[in-house]
């Protein structure tokens, strides 16, 4: 059995990451087997989820994904827990280009999954019954089975929980009112990353105090143990021979699909985590490199100050090391890269360009990446489902794929390719396509033999 829940809300912003973590730290507290999963192609809210578990957390993504595909990650991360608890994102709703399409609700559906909406109840009370007869009435099939209040207080949940249940048929699952020094601060790409909050792991027993008190744990176990068995498995290439990976793991780069990372690993890849911001080398034996995402630009100095290991990343790349570059690792690639008050540093100088700040989202949300020539990862014309999430731009972006937005008419040219390089801003899981994940190890193991590894 796979018991799991969908957590939900109204919109971003209802504490739906606060809830998740409370709920889980309760639930762990109770000797419960758990594990943990985002909606979306959100980096950031899982981090708090393995904070919480001391595992990773999977994201499950609609737009990346096949429904089959969906099914089968989660199975392969829940087929061993009592309980899998799912982080919507945005509202329950919202998907793409203003329709459901990858939405948190779609995922619902998809998965066979019961969702519980999160109702942000401060200031409101029969209004709340509207709400949610419009959430349930919406559309069909609806996963919707409970609600839970949040910022409310206890007796006032109680009241508010008769009314709804009498108005909308819904169970309450209980409430979390509010916890003073317990939120968890934001920032220009959403919340902070898990890592940077003082006394994460205090506020998070506070929180779980809260929910063992407030939430109604058994009933929620319940609703979990409901959901239908999913029999959906992953199908990926023959593994090859090990070979081994550098991949960049800090306060700058922290920013990769646990998953994803899991579909190198079961073709052969021995991942090596090593910091740009204070190693002086590459790991030993590296074949490949992997540059994810993060916040270069908040690290500049003491990302340009590591002379040695921008040199040797310099090096490794310009002798033919395969590298995968994403987001702020295709910055860290660059030339200079700008802090936020216009002071250029000093990068690994593969792309002659400047990463700038540009105020606002240069692109945001999906994409679909077209190849125009055969390189690393793609061949010419193969699409790979992709997202965009940043503040910094390029002054040199690339042009080496087609990016569309989908269900509209927007696109445009954007990153780098060539035979043992990809480079741009694009993000995108290897689930998605698991040949480019086995075309960048194949190449990882010419590397090595090149340079007399093996």
């Amino acid at each position: 059995m796979t018991p799991r829940i969908l957590l939900c809300a109204p919109a971003s912003g209802t504490g739906k990451t606060t809830l998740t973590c409370a709920l889980l730290r309760a639930m762990q507290r109770r000797g419960c087997k758990l594990a943990a999963c985002k909606s979306g192609p959100d980096y950031i809210d899982p981090m708090f989820h393995e904070k919480v578990l001391g595992m990773p957390s999977t994201n499950l993504d609609l737009f990346f994904f096949s429904p089959a595909t969906t099914r089968a990650l989660l199975h392969r991360v829940s087929r061993e827990a009592d309980l899998t608890v799912i982080e919507g994102a945005m509202g329950y709703f919202d998907g793409i280009a203003m329709t459901e399409k990858a939405s948190a609700y779609d995922l619902a559906v998809a998965t066979e999954t019961p969702a519980v909406l999160v109702l942000d109840g401060k200031g409101s009370a029969l209004s709340l019954a509207a709400a949610v007869r419009g959430f349930t009435a919406f559309r069909s099939p609806n996963a919707l089975r409970g609600v839970i209040l949040n910022r409310v207080k206890p007796s006032l949940a109680a009241r508010l929980g008769e009314m709804l249940q009498a108005e909308t048929g819904l169970k309450l699952y209980g409430c979390l009112p509010e916890v003073p020094g317990s939120g968890f601060e934001s920032r220009h790409l959403g919340l902070v990353t898990a890592g940077e909050i003082d006394n994460l792991q205090q506020k998070i027993d506070r929180l779980a105090d809260a929910a063992e008190a407030y939430l109604d744990l058994d009933g929620l176990l319940a609703l979990a143990q409901s959901a239908p068995e999913i029999t959906d498995r992953l199908t990926l290439p023959e593994a090859g021979a090990p070979v081994r990976v550098a991949v960049a793991r800090d306060e700058a780069f922290c920013f990769y699909y646990e998953s994803s990372l899991d579909i190198l690993r079961a073709l052969g890849a021995e991942l090596l985590s090593f910091s740009p911001l204070t190693d002086a080398t590459l790991p030993e034996g590296a074949a490949a490199l992997y540059l994810g995402g993060g916040y270069p630009e908040l690290h500049g100095k003491d990302l340009a100050e590591n002379t040695e290991m921008r040199e040797a990343i310099r090096a490794a790349v310009l002798d033919g090391m395969p590298t995968v570059a994403e987001c702020g690792g295709f910055l860290y690639l660059h030339r200079t890269l700008q802090e936020q008050g216009g002071h250029p540093w000093l990068m690994a100088g593969v792309v002659d360009a400047e990463g700038i700040p540009t105020g606002k989202l240069s692109h945001f949300g999906y994409v679909t990446l077209k190849a125009k020539t055969d390189s690393l990862l793609f061949r010419a014309g193969e699409e790979m489902p992709a997202h965009e999430f940043h503040y910094w731009d390029s002054t040199a972006p690339g042009s080496a794929f087609a990016a569309q937005k989908p269900l509209t008419s927007r696109g445009w040219e954007t990153g780098y390719a060539a035979g043992t390089l990809y480079a741009g801003f694009p993000h995108f899981h290897f689930a998605a396509k698991p040949a480019a994940a086995a075309r960048f190890l194949d190449a990882a193991r010419h590397y090595a033999q090149k340079e007399g590894q093996v």
